[in-house]
């Protein structure tokens, strides 16, 4: 298979990782196992007709450079990174391809694909937002899932621009929305409400009172009060303290997943795995007000939903992945009303970097269909390892529930609910 020579690191590692313990070609992984676990004799009652994929991108530089508002609130020196703004790193590269050697495996250990084959025309889809990030790690996964194939990833728009699939805009606007988006941010406590003891603690970690920003009088995020504004055609928009801190939160957050030293990940500051999470939960919070409130995720997740809703309809696909942004899946997720979760042995515990909605069909032996949505992705240690993924080292994977839905005793439900719930929150965008 010719490799794009932006990748061509990682078709060394494929070469190296190769030759790692995994499941046999053509033997399945145990029901029961660590990874997506199932009760005793799924395989027998379930055929898989379908696996569709909304992946986050792999691990990014942060998208401010030098000179920008992280230069200024803090003293110390951030991490050299191996990319641009804003790209896909070297890390990132290599997590992705691994993460799709792993697929690979699993689904030719189900029988699902072939062992080294070419996808039949028309059964495979890759398609990812016209973004540096976005599209690296698309053609990431493929190498890694379909090393034989020559791959092609969908790009709907010129490279840097974002393609209207996956840009969480605001596309209707009307007082009702208004009156209702902002209802339901103020039940969450609004933009700053709940921040005080973390931004208490993104403060410490970045030595904010010793920067040079506090030579003009900005040592506390909470200086600045936080708000939220909409406009048709933009992303929801967010001004004063909380997108300050979003910014370093962020930063620090990917800091940590590439810098082998973990306290100077942290600036010298000794954090514990919950005090990481804190820190990420900061950005988390800055995203679900912007898109996963009820509201303003059926909004902006409305050209998704319809994509993803039209992917398990399409006669003979197999398989299709999507790659877009945490906002997409924040507000699929929230659009869809997914349960509160936590992403255990992840510090992002809403969308981890790298993470995947997995939506799966299935053909019972009733003749019935059926589908489950899971998240998976790699846990917080494996993103700092870039450690072999396998089946003694899978990644994380939790089964997602539906609020006001009842799975039946295997996990799945009726593939016409699941249906129905897409065509219920695509109809909700038409009543703003």
């Amino acid at each position: 298979m010719s490799v794009p020579k932006r990748f061509s690191v990682f078709a060394v590692l494929w070469l190296l990782t190769a030759c790692s313990p995994r499941l046999a070609p053509g033997s399945a992984a145990p029901e029961g196992t660590a990874f997506m676990p199932r009760p005793a004799g799924f395989a027998d009652r379930y055929a898989r007709e379908e696996l569709v994929i909304l992946s986050r991108h792999n691990i990014r530089s942060p998208l401010s450079g030098p000179g920008s508002v992280l230069s200024r609130i803090t003293p110390h020196a951030w991490f050299d990174w191996s990319s641009a703004p804003g790209e896909l790193s070297l890390r990132g590269g290599a997590l992705e391809m691994e993460m799709g050697q792993f697929f690979r495996e699993w689904l030719v250990g189900e029988g699902f694909f072939a062992k080294d084959g070419i996808p039949e025309e028309g059964s495979v889809r890759f398609y990812a937002n016209s973004i540096q990030r976005t599209r690296a790690t698309a053609r990431a996964f493929a190498a890694g899932m379909f090393p034989m194939a020559d791959i092609d990833v969908e790009q709907h728009t010129p490279l840097g621009t974002m393609d209207s699939v996956f840009n969480p805009q605001v596309t209707k606007l009307s007082d009702g929305f208004l009156a209702k988006a902002y209802a339901e941010i103020e039940a969450m406590g609004g933009p700053d409400g709940p921040m005080k003891a973390k931004y208490a603690l993104l403060e410490r970690v970045l030595d904010i009172k010793s920067s040079p920003a506090a030579r003009h009088d900005t040592t506390a995020f909470g200086q600045f009060p936080s708000s939220v504004h909409f406009e048709v055609g933009k992303e929801p928009m967010m001004t004063g303290g909380l997108k300050m801190a979003c910014s370093a939160s962020d930063a620090l957050t990917l800091q940590y997943y590439e810098e082998p030293d973990v306290v100077r990940a942290g600036f010298g500051h000794r954090l514990t795995p919950q005090e990481w999470t804190a820190v990420s939960s900061v950005k988390d919070h800055y995203q679900d007000l912007l898109f996963s409130v009820p509201s303003v995720a059926a909004n902006v997740a409305h050209p998704m939903l319809q994509e993803l809703l039209a992917e398990l309809r399409t006669p003979g696909r197999k398989f299709a992945f999507l790659c877009g942004h945490d906002s997409n899946i924040g507000s699929v997720l929230a659009a869809l009303g997914v349960e509160p979760y936590d992403a255990p042995g992840a510090i992002e515990t809403k969308t981890p970097i790298g993470g995947k909605i997995l939506l799966g069909k299935y053909r019972g032996r009733d003749g019935r269909l059926y589908a489950d949505l899971w998240l998976v992705y790699a846990s917080a240690d494996q993103l700092r390892e870039v450690s072999i993924l396998s089946p003694d080292n899978p990644p994380m994977a939790l089964q997602l529930h539906l609020k006001g839905l009842t799975p039946n005793a295997d996990g799945l439900y009726p593939l016409e609910d699941l249906e129905r719930r897409f065509a219920e929150a695509i109809g909700l965008y038409e009543t703003y």
